[in-house]
């Protein structure tokens, strides 16, 4: 449907696609010091954008906005219409709270009831 468009019509709706999905993200990648923002993020890998971040290889680190989401290892993939796409080799979540070295037995109380103690 679109090859029967003007081209320079074409090149207006890849603007303006391009400018929604860049927009609204605050995912990105970080690798040493360099920041690249992420297009898109699913369950085997990233894609940012092709003319702003080279050909990245090794471990990163990916954040939305101030929050660090995972640590991977990754690879180059593919340069398709505009983007880069990385590939992930290894990914781990990163965990809000310390690590623990024991294994929890049973769930601890979240609170105490004491009305329910006290005798009627």
């Amino acid at each position: 449907m679109l090859e029967h468009l003007p081209e320079d019509i074409r090149r207006g709706l890849d603007a303006a696609r391009h400018r929604h999905q860049t927009r609204g993200t605050r995912l990105c990648v970080h690798l040493n010091d360099a920041v690249f923002p992420i297009r898109r993020l699913w369950e085997g890998g990233f894609a940012v954008d092709a003319a702003r971040a080279p050909r990245l290889r090794g471990m990163v680190d990916i954040f939305d906005g101030p929050r660090h989401l995972l640590h991977a290892l990754i690879i180059a993939s593919e340069l398709d219409e505009g983007e880069m796409r990385y590939e992930f080799k290894q990914v781990t979540a990163v965990g809000t709270g310390p690590a623990r070295d024991y294994a929890e037995e049973a769930p601890a109380p979240a609170g105490f009831l004491s009305f329910l103690t006290r005798p009627r």
